[in-house]
């Protein structure tokens, strides 16, 4: 690679543009318009673009565009030879644009866990107050929720007939738990309840970082400068200190062979007050497990025999840099509903002439399924009874003693209802359907991320996703399968399993699934069997599909140096100065919860640290 230009200096530099880089460059920039900040992001502007702030429309994000990037994985044995392959958020706005839009709070002993590892100030009675900040709780006037941010949360367009069946059968057939208001409270578990979204109930539009901490001051403050398709390659230091980044223009070198990436000029970007407290902040929130740990190791920050293997110039060595890699482990098994279900199905697979009533709709008062995203209703899953341990097994006790049994907030998995169909489905007519979900919090399993290539930005990651290597993940799984079926079968809207998007259970098995029936089965049927030979077709179908939930995070953990940490509780990097990591990399263990309120939590904390090191008033 060649240099290039030079762009002027600047007091903050972001390096990626997601969601925890637009809500702290854009909170500094309304406090203290004065500073001079630069916010790079490799992909795309999303301002006022149908896929992005229209809800119903994140479906189309899931296939290939440049709004996202696919991270594939090491073939894995636990996966029966599968390459896992996770998107990652390439937009301005990151995550925050692309996602599922799912408003799910992690429990308050997830960040007493952070806390626990040496990071005064980052346990709940900490956090819980920067999450009310972000948010404006529109759903009612609750006390545990905040009603002053930007960020909306609302029910979404429309109360949905098939989420309204599956809370009446929950309290009629599953006895040992509850329905709950307030199923996100940062405390209660076991209950059902409806599931509220990054929706605004006014406009009908998502609610995501770029559009309300960024593009809401961009022609008032010229000193926030955003520039997209901007990839940076690494961070410039003169000697220990970090004084700036190297960046390519994304728009040439994405889709340029790698001869012409070789040759490619860099472009400089340089924080001026190298003496006081101007930093790098690494990529943000949901690429964030791939991009910091990635910028940081083509700096020379990481594993000292991972980075001469590569010839990388070391300036730290920090082996904890990539490792520590976790998700959540997700599967969706699909159903037949009735004609008269509310699903999204039309607008996920529609035609345009389908799809413009919903359109029509949502233009005129923001109702309706195209201000919805799909997953309205839901369980944060825990084992209360016999029966519950006696499915989970021998292979969960330890688990269950050493992680969950002193910790009653967190559960074992969320459950619930998509309405529709995800994913590319080729071998379906069209029709109304819906799919159980759920996802398992808390993998024990854990992988890593690395370079392996010294200088290529795109070159593809030794990334090892580690999905159900651990026994106890997969014994989980099969609970939640066997829950979720359960209730759902006994569901009006019911008219039967897919079978291909169930497991393939033996010949003459009780729990066989045979396809489209005229009814659902009684509240008080018998649950199903499971024979052995049923539960390891249950273990093989997860193995053959269990894929991402988009929840990446812990490559560059909150620890102590010595436990392999990378950053400490100010977010600073270990051995060097003047550069921090604040995206959900720095995650030190996992949240039990869709990851975008930490990352909003991730923002409002960095804001915090900046404004007293910066001594900005009025945040």
């Amino acid at each position: 690679m060649s240099k290039s230009t030079t762009t002027g200096d600047y007091d903050l530099i972001f390096a990626g543009g997601g969601t925890v880089a637009c809500l702290t460059a854009g909170r500094l920039a309304a406090v203290d318009p004065s500073l001079k900040i630069l916010l790079l992001e490799a992909g795309p502007h999303i301002r006022n673009i149908d896929t992005h702030v229209q809800p119903a429309r994140y479906f189309r994000n899931l296939l290939v565009n440049e709004t996202v990037t696919y991270q594939i994985g090491n073939p894995s044995k636990a996966l029966n030879g599968r390459a896992p392959i996770v998107p990652i958020g390439r937009c301005v706005g990151g995550g925050s644009a692309v996602n599922f839009q799912m408003y799910t709070r992690a429990s308050a002993s997830d960040y007493d866990d952070w806390e626990r590892f040496g990071n005064p100030g980052w346990g709940s009675k900490d956090l819980i107050p920067l999450s009310n900040k972000a948010e404006n709780y529109q759903v009612s006037d609750s006390n545990r929720h905040g009603h002053d941010g930007p960020i909306k949360v609302s029910l979404g367009g429309l109360p949905t007939n098939i989420s309204a069946d599956y809370l009446k059968v929950a309290a009629a057939y599953d006895k040992d738990r509850t329905l709950f208001e307030d199923v996100n409270d940062f405390g209660e578990v076991n209950g059902y309840g409806r599931w509220h979204k990054y929706i605004d109930r006014d406009t009908g539009k998502r609610s995501d970082t770029a559009h309300h901490y960024v593009y809401n001051q961009d022609s008032t403050n010229e000193n926030l400068v955003v520039k997209d398709r901007s990839r940076v390659v690494r961070v410039i230091f003169e000697g220990k200190r970090a004084i700036g980044v190297e960046y390519l223009d994304d728009a040439v070198n994405r889709k340029a062979d790698l001869e012409t990436r070789k040759n490619a000029k860099v472009i400089q970007a340089f924080a001026s007050n190298k003496n006081v407290s101007s930093m790098i902040h690494m990529l943000s929130a949901f690429k964030g497990a791939f991009g910091s740990p990635s910028i940081l190791e083509r700096s020379g920050i990481g594993s000292q025999k991972l980075l001469q293997s590569l010839n990388v110039p070391v300036v730290v060595d920090l082996p904890g840099v990539g490792q520590n890699y976790r998700d959540h482990n997700v599967v969706f098994t699909g159903y037949y509903a009735t004609e008269n279900a509310h699903t999204m199905d039309d607008i996920f697979r529609g035609t345009d002439d389908e799809i413009k009533p919903y359109l029509e709709q949502w233009i005129k008062d923001g109702k309706g399924l195209m201000a919805h995203n799909g997953l309205d209703v839901g369980i944060k899953l825990r084992p209360s009874t016999e029966k519950d341990f006696k499915q989970l097994g021998d292979e969960f006790k330890g688990t269950w003693a050493d992680f969950y049994a002193n910790a009653p907030d967190k559960a074992v998995i969320w459950s619930g209802l998509f309405n529709g169909l995800p994913g590319a489905v080729t071998d379906m007519k069209r029709g109304k359907y819906f799919a159980g979900v759920y996802f398992l919090h808390y993998p024990v399993s854990i992988g890593y991320v690395h370079i392996k290539d010294g200088q290529d930005p795109y070159a593809p990651l030794d990334f090892e996703a580690a999905f159900l290597d651990d026994p106890s993940d997969v014994a989980a799984l099969r609970w939640a399968y066997k829950h979720t079926r359960e209730l759902i079968r006994r569901m009006e809207t019911y008219r039967g399993g897919i079978p291909s998007s169930h497991p393939k259970f033996p010949e003459g098995s009780d729990a066989a699934v045979k396809g489209e029936c005229d009814g659902p089965d009684p509240i008080d049927a018998p649950n199903f069997e499971y024979t052995e030979e049923d539960d390891k077709a249950i273990d093989d179908y997860h193995r053959n599909i269990v894929e991402t939930t988009w929840h990446s995070l812990g490559t560059c953990p909150m620890k102590p140096r010595d436990q392999n940490g990378v950053v400490d509780s100010l977010l600073n990097v270990y051995g060097v100065q003047n550069l921090k990591v604040a995206d959900m990399s720095i995650a030190p263990s996992n949240v039990g919860a869709n990851t975008y309120n930490t990352a909003l939590i991730i923002g409002e904390k960095l804001t915090l640290i900046l404004t007293q090191e910066l001594g900005v008033k009025g945040v």
